[in-house]
């Protein structure tokens, strides 16, 4: 095996310094791995475990009934400032869209996932969060780290995709694909608008799937496409979805399309916490 050149060990200094921020991330004291409990709202009122109250779902709202000495807090304000009881309401809250209650160390997400709300309790003492040991990963490898061209859809596809959990589906606006050359083969990953306007976000699985990495799903961001529609796509910075690390996640599946035939022997891998179960 040949000495790694000046540049790759700069490809590797760079891949592991974005590798630990994106670890800080899913390791904050209220982050996906602090998730205690998965509780989907209904219109009977319901006290709910982790969280105080009661709840149901209104129309498109969420009422919530504190008892005396019930504390709730958004953005720093006290929802039952006098102790005596309060009655709330929260929403309409748009798809994939949520707010965040403090409840004493824990955080309350609640959320609105494939038309239906969901409230999760987030707890920095939870076990998972606490026996967190880092997710292990392929060595980055410049292979894996190809140049592609996005073409965009004539108009933006509405694309529905299953989930994680049964019962409810995800619709994601595609604007278009994107085109790249890999293992002597062409392929090509439909991509879904990314968190920060511009960027895209592609779900896919591969030939590892199943076997060294999650078998639902890793999702892939990549930077705002150039003007002549260049695109990098780096697999090395594949990640896994929260559901490959509990089962109290609602993660979109990758659509049909995205199931690339070659292995991306690049990204993050199977986690620890599903090794045994995978």
């Amino acid at each position: 095996m040949s000495s790694p050149t000046l540049t790759d060990e700069g490809f590797a200094a760079d891949w592991a310094q974005w590798h630990a921020g994106h670890e800080a991330h899913l390791s904050a004291p209220h982050g996906f791995l602090a998730v205690t409990h998965l509780h989907w709202l209904a219109a009977g009122a319901a006290a709910l475990e982790g969280a105080p109250g009661h709840w149901r779902v209104d129309g498109d709202v969420v009422r919530l009934v504190l008892a005396p000495g019930e504390s709730l807090v958004l953005d720093g304000r006290e929802l039952n400032p006098g102790g005596d009881g309060a009655t709330l309401t929260f929403g309409p809250i748009a798809e994939r869209g949520g707010i965040n209650l403090d409840f004493g160390a824990a955080v309350l997400e609640l959320a609105k996932r494939g038309g239906a709300y969901l409230l999760r309790p987030r707890h920095p003492e939870n076990a998972l969060l606490r026996g967190y040991r880092g997710t292990p990963a392929y060595a980055p490898n410049p292979d894996y780290a190809v140049s592609g061209t996005f073409v965009p859809f004539p108009t933006p596809r509405a694309t529905t995709v299953g989930a994680a959990v049964e019962g409810i589906s995800h619709v994601y606006e595609a604007p278009g694909e994107v085109r790249f050359r890999l293992a002597g083969q062409d392929l090509a990953l439909t991509a879904f608008n990314g968190h920060v306007p511009g960027t895209l976000t592609v779900l896919f699985t591969d030939a590892t799937s199943g076997k060294t990495t999650y078998a639902a799903n890793r999702s892939l961001t990549l930077a705002a496409p150039a003007d002549d529609g260049t695109v990098e796509v780096d697999f090395n910075r594949a990640v896994n979805l929260p559901c490959a690390y509990t089962d109290l996640a609602t993660c979109p599946l990758p659509p049909a399309q995205n199931r690339l035939p070659v292995a991306i022997e690049a990204g993050e891998q199977i986690p620890f916490e599903r090794r045994a179960t995978s």
